[in-house]
């Protein structure tokens, strides 16, 4: 690809990006979670760190019929901190941190992480946990030799994403193994995301060009890999989600591995 071409499709992402966060809808249904309404009509959930309590000792809520989100400091979540889910008496879902009264039937709610290595209390111990040495090595040497990218790197975001499975595809529509999304995959001329070749050669490219964008910041980089540059943006670094943070510390120890050859 030539710089021409090469500028033209990190603008296209950079345009892209800004869309897609102009267009989405975010807001705070219960401490620790966040509910994203994107551009597509898809809803998701992310786990957040919860907004600490005002002067009144009240943590900033969006109420169930559709408040406003509230800016807050975060701080970290209790390990046992639970969620609730339940229709109230008017048929309307809602989200709290106490069980409701009056015996209304509820359940605990989860959200769900949608990569291999972002579940933030993995019990996964990343230094010793098998590598995938030897699986598509001859297409990520080419595509990563053909980008400037560390093959250790590429090989590290694909464990990351689908412990190299081709055929994986994530609830939000994320496909194969470098889990692209349609849109990046449309942009990046990747026709069959679910071809181990053709999507390592859209997600090196992807991740060739975020590391330009970050100057080589392999946190950076790998942080908007997972929850887009835009959320990086936002944070002025790496995202609060819990998510996200587990992504980047486990992609680096990964990477690590890989490039000592998944000897230690």
């Amino acid at each position: 690809m030539g710089n021409t071409s090469r500028l033209c499709l990190i603008a296209l992402l950079l345009v892209s990006v800004t869309a897609l966060s102009a267009a989405e809808r975010r807001s705070i249904i219960a401490p620790g979670v966040e509910k994203i309404i994107h551009a597509n009509g898809s809803v998701e959930y992310r786990q957040v760190e919860i907004a600490a309590p005002d002067e009144t000792g009240t943590t900033p809520v969006e109420a169930s019929a559709g408040g406003q989100t509230v800016a807050a400091t975060s701080v970290a979540a209790p390990a046992d901190f639970k969620i609730y889910k339940f229709r109230d008496k008017n048929g309307v879902v809602t989200y709290q941190s106490s069980t409701p009264r009056g015996g209304i039937a509820y359940t605990e709610f989860k959200p769900r992480p949608d990569c291999f290595a972002c579940k933030s209390g993995s019990g996964v111990n990343w230094e010793t946990t098998p590598l995938f040495v030897g699986r598509y090595e001859q297409e990520i040497l080419h595509h990563a030799g053909a980008h400037g990218v560390s093959p250790a790197l590429v090989k590290a975001v694909i464990h990351a994403e689908s412990a190299f499975n081709p055929q994986a595809r994530s609830r939000v529509g994320a496909q194969g193994l470098m889990q692209l999304m349609p849109g990046t995959a449309a942009e990046l001329g990747v026709e069959s995301p679910f071809d181990p070749d053709q999507n390592i050669d859209g997600g090196v490219r992807y991740l060739a060009m975020l590391l330009k964008m970050y100057n080589n910041d392999i946190r950076l980089a790998t942080a908007a890999y997972n929850a887009g540059p835009g959320a990086v943006r936002r944070y002025n670094g790496v995202p609060a989600f819990p998510e996200t943070r587990a992504y980047v510390q486990r992609v680096a120890i990964l990477e690590r591995r890989y490039r000592r050859g998944g000897l230690d």
